[in-house]
């Protein structure tokens, strides 16, 4: 069973089970993990209050990293932004095609410009990510804030 399920009704976890799988972080990070590696990337919602990256500066492969480690940047023509560890790992491959067109990830931040592969270290650190639901609750929130 996912371990996005174990605490879940089972019909509501079919209804999950069918969403992207995506775990997100309070800084606008997400991840998918399949078979121990983690993918890593900024959601859309990040690439929008950015606007359009011209720059982007990714851990390299066997870079040991923390949850919540800074792993990198993000420039746009407005701001530029710091690039956190949604869970602890070893880097296993970076998107370096991201390093050549930067405005990859304004166009597709969830399939072709995510950021960086990690082995995931401990599994544990998924738990305290917010899924789907909740992380539309949270930018609902946030947006409400301002």
């Amino acid at each position: 069973m996912s371990l996005l399920c174990r605490a879940v009704p089972s019909v509501r976890c079919a209804v999950r089970l069918a969403s992207s799988g995506r775990l997100y972080t309070k800084k606008h990070e997400w991840v998918v993990v399949e078979n121990g590696v983690g993918t890593v990337g900024i959601t859309d919602f990040a690439t929008e209050q950015l606007g359009d990256v011209v720059f982007i500066e990714l851990p390299d492969e066997g870079t040991e990293i923390s949850k919540g480690d800074s792993t990198g940047a993000v420039e746009s023509v407005k701001a530029a932004s710091d690039i956190y560890a949604p869970i602890s790992g070893t880097v296993t491959e970076k998107n370096v095609k991201l390093e050549e067109e930067a405005g990859l990830i304004n166009k597709s931040p969830f399939e072709k410009g995510w950021l960086y592969k990690l082995k995931v270290k401990s599994t544990e650190e998924l738990n305290k990510l917010l899924n789907e639901e909740q992380y539309e609750k949270f930018k609902k929130d946030e947006e409400a804030a301002h």
